[in-house]
């Protein structure tokens, strides 16, 4: 993924796009497809580290929420939290993506 691109993304944009990766962890998960698991957990991560990395040095509250976000993705699986938050926790991703689209529905004002 290019890294640069991805930093000059609307923080909405990028977790919005990072909920449809996580969404289809979830997804594998539930339908126990290890292979389809496995490619778009990577895909997740790399997502979260690149938004990280784009946030970090910001004086801005959004950098603790997507290392937060990342850290209740993980307790899913590694934490046993699957059945208990695993549909709130694609409703908090869905949030930023109807953010996004609505943010792209706006016409700029000049």
């Amino acid at each position: 993924m290019e890294r640069t691109s991805w930093a000059e993304r609307h923080i909405f944009d990028q977790l919005g796009n990072l909920g449809s990766e996580v969404g289809r962890v979830i997804t594998s998960h539930r339908r126990h497809d290890s292979e389809r698991y496995e490619a778009a957990l990577g895909r997740a991560l790399d997502l979260f580290d690149a938004t990280v990395e784009g946030l970090v040095g910001e004086s801005s509250p959004r950098l603790k929420e997507v290392l937060r976000s990342r850290e209740v993705f993980l307790g899913l699986f590694y934490d046993n939290r699957f059945e208990a938050d695993a549909d709130q926790v694609e409703g908090y991703f869905m949030h930023f993506a109807v953010a996004a689209r609505n943010r792209l529905m706006v016409p700029a004002v000049e």
